[in-house]
């Protein structure tokens, strides 16, 4: 495919719920897509990322991700006051332990939300707000394609913020190239970080298991990329084990004009894949490999279809 048929495309790989095997589709996307285009990659779920297991990366890059503020109290300016105590909502400060009275007041730092209402209160300008830093992001090399992905550090918030740094980073890096797919593997559910991946994506795939509460969870997950304007299409995964959920999956779609490009068997090929770090398109040319090649077809005229 060229330039000229394709241009920069934005694919973001969603789920309504963790478990249904988004990453692994979105490995094998990756693979296939690196056949044809120019791929660069971004795992979006950094809370939980778990992309680099299949597709090895070679870390070039390293870089702290400060992702908030937390109150520091100078033990030195401290009077003791009890002004931060008192105005603090979540229990981060704490009174002193030992006398005299002017022993200082200190600042649990996972307890801090960095609100700074005790640094706009203190009477003696004895607290200051520092940056914390709440995790890492790397840029990496694989055989597909650059990879963009991130560790956030245990308890840390901001995740969507983290999300956006990410996927900044691969479409910068996209333009300055003229890559023509950047391929984001976005985080479950359909909260905050779930947004932040959405964000400028030209279409998503949504990811789907016939399972009980498989047309919910879809349900839940095109609520988010209807309401940012994203064009969806589903997969269904593992759609063999449960036809009758699958159809009701189908169903859904139809009636809600949504393509399904997929219909992907389940296979215990996928998981001895991923054992030996390699997405299942790489290692069986088995029903699932065809089931992913086909869908990746019909995602790249959907894609093109857009363009029109």
């Amino acid at each position: 495919m060229s330039d000229e048929a394709m241009g920069m495309k934005q694919l973001v790989v969603l789920s309504g719920k963790g478990g249904t095997g988004k990453t692994t589709v979105t490995a094998a996307l990756a693979h296939l897509a690196s056949q044809e285009l120019s791929v660069i990659m971004a795992d979006a779920d950094v809370d939980a990322s778990n992309l680099e297991l299949v597709l090895d990366p070679v870390r070039q890059e390293e870089h702290d991700f400060m992702g908030g503020q937390i109150a520091i109290i100078d033990p030195a300016r401290c009077t003791a006051c009890g002004a931060c105590e008192a105005v603090c909502r979540f229990d981060a400060v704490h009174r002193p332990s030992e006398t005299p009275s002017t022993y200082a007041y200190r600042v649990d730092p996972l307890a801090c939300e960095g609100c700074a209402s005790c640094f706009y209160q203190c009477p003696e300008d004895a607290i200051r707000m520092e940056e914390q830093q709440a995790g890492r992001w790397f840029r990496s090399t694989t055989r597909f394609g650059m990879l963009f992905h991130a560790h956030l550090f245990a308890g840390q918030e901001n995740s969507g913020k983290l999300v956006t740094l990410v996927k900044q980073q691969a479409r910068l890096l996209g333009l300055d190239t003229g890559a023509e797919l950047v391929l984001v593997d976005g985080p479950p559910g359909i909260g905050c970080p779930v947004i932040s991946a959405s964000a400028g994506a030209d279409m998503a795939l949504l990811v789907v298991e016939p399972t009980v509460s498989g047309v919910h969870d879809l349900e839940r997950v095109l609520g988010t990329t209807d309401h940012f304007g994203v064009p969806a299409l589903v997969a269904i995964n593992k759609a063999d084990l449960n036809p009758a959920r699958s159809e009701e999956i189908v169903a859904f779609c139809a009636r809600r004009s949504i393509a399904v490009v997929g219909r992907i068997p389940y296979d215990t090929a996928v998981t001895e894949a991923m054992v030996q770090g390699q997405p299942v398109t790489a290692v069986t040319a088995g029903a699932v490999t065809e089931a992913l090649r086909e869908t990746w077809t019909r995602i790249k005229e959907h894609l093109l279809n857009s363009l029109q």
